[in-house]
């Protein structure tokens, strides 16, 4: 059960005698488990309709023990499932609605997962710049830097290809390794001449006149995409001398 500690940095009392928390004690409360929480990130959260704490009549938040809890589920999907905020909170609305609902995928299927069908288990395409930086616990100026390095691309509208989460969960996760974007190039450009070798294979696949055979490319770049990740999975393990699980 959550604890509601005293104290804390934020916005009035930590607790009072029934139960609401401050947001400095929501802070000390979700800290734990999630050691890159901040209350501009608790302050973003509500404003995207992910929680509403009530109100003192002198407008300090007050979060009730489900506020936390769902805040925890909140920040648990984006960590572990790489999902945008809208996607979360509809799941987590449907989920409290009492309908059964699967956990929606984010961006590709991932190599080796099974997965239930489309309908079952539905895939997020998209998420926009904030959302983004929100979710990676990034600011304007590290996302540009990233940018420029090539790891992320924003799509012509600005938006993101939803796997563009992934590559920035994991950009942070190295990060705290001492591993900097910088040095992540040479990752990327090993990924772009893999792509690009995948690209020779289907493009006379692509440009057929015959429709299925075209449609047929898709099929076929996924499967060699891949073969290709679990080639330069092994061939990493192999080098490090390591297997992973």
């Amino acid at each position: 059960m959550l604890q509601t500690p005293s104290g804390g940095a934020g916005q009035g009392a930590a607790a009072t005698d029934s139960g609401l928390m401050s947001i400095g004690a929501v802070l000390t409360a979700l800290r734990d488990e999630f050691p890159d929480i901040t209350i501009s990130k608790i302050r973003f959260l509500e404003s995207e309709g992910l929680v509403e704490p009530r109100r003192t009549p002198a407008g300090y938040r007050k979060f009730s023990v489900h506020d936390v809890e769902r805040l925890g589920e909140v920040l648990r999907m984006q960590r572990d499932h790489y999902l945008p905020l809208k996607v979360i909170r509809e799941h987590l609305d449907a989920v409290e609605r009492g309908e059964a609902v699967a956990l929606p995928r984010v961006g590709r299927q991932r190599d080796g997962e099974a997965g239930p069908g489309p309908a079952e288990s539905p895939t997020v395409a998209r998420i926009g710049r904030d959302e983004l930086l929100a979710t990676a616990g990034i600011d304007e100026q590290e996302l540009k830097e990233w940018e420029s390095y090539g790891l992320l691309t924003p799509l012509p509208d600005g938006a993101y290809d939803a796997e563009a989460v992934t590559v920035a969960s994991l950009v942070v996760q190295l990060g705290r390794f001492g591993i900097e974007p910088r040095h992540l190039r040479v990752m990327k450009a090993a990924a772009d001449r893999e792509a690009g070798l995948v690209d020779q294979v289907v493009a006379p696949l692509k440009r057929h006149r015959n429709p299925q055979t075209r449609a047929h490319a898709e099929a076929r770049t996924k499967e060699l995409a891949g073969l290709a990740v679990k080639l330069h999975a092994a061939l990493v393990q192999t080098a490090l001398g390591v297997r992973l699980p």
